[in-house]
């Protein structure tokens, strides 16, 4: 199967994270130090630089990085909005916008201010919210080889029905892929 074709402008809802093997898209308290050593493919910043026009993210995740100035290693500049429904104990946060409204109208407020760009969902919570309502146009997943076991997932949504998706890459939507890991030789500490 095929990697995904480059991200385009389109002004859609996306879902982006990169995610361990089993699902966690940060570790415990939103950590998100257990990236360090992988490398995406060569432009994906760039990409998503150039064809995302607002950030969508959640309360959670605003606590754990209160600066805007993080995202992309400090290369994002756009329109940042964090969801929430306790507005009133938000601590300020540069760069961030505080929203306490329904999430669909969240989504237009990010979607008006992203000028037909996409609007990055950074919020596992929205995001399920979003898929729930079919107002999430993708997920853009990059899986890193490392195994987590705790933290905050992709889709948590116990006792619920199965979603099932179609794949955007390759010719067969409903082809299984496959991916083959080994466990790496244990790092010694200097």
């Amino acid at each position: 199967m095929a990697d995904t074709a480059p991200q385009t402008a389109a002004g859609k809802a996306i879902c982006h994270f990169t995610m361990s093997l089993d699902g966690f898209i940060a570790g415990p308290g939103h950590s998100m130090d257990w990236m360090d050593g992988f490398t995406a493919r060569s432009g994906l910043i760039d990409e998503y630089l150039a064809t995302t026009g607002a950030v969508l993210g959640g309360r959670a995740g605003m606590d754990a990085f209160p600066d805007a100035a993080t995202l992309y290693g400090g290369a994002w500049t756009g329109p940042v909005f964090a969801l929430t429904h306790h507005p009133e104990d938000a601590p300020p946060s540069k760069g961030i916008t505080v929203l306490d409204c329904d999430v669909a109208e969240a989504l237009e407020i990010a979607r008006d201010a992203a000028g037909g760009r996409n609007v990055e969902v950074l919020s596992a919570s929205i995001g399920r919210q979003l898929l729930e309502r079919g107002l999430l146009d993708e997920f853009d997943l990059h899986i890193a080889p490392v195994l987590l076991g705790d933290g905050v997932r992709l889709y948590d949504n116990p006792g619920g029905d199965p979603v099932r998706l179609e794949f955007a890459m390759g010719e067969d939507p409903h082809r299984v892929v496959n991916i083959r890991a080994t466990p790496a030789p244990a790092q010694t500490q200097p």
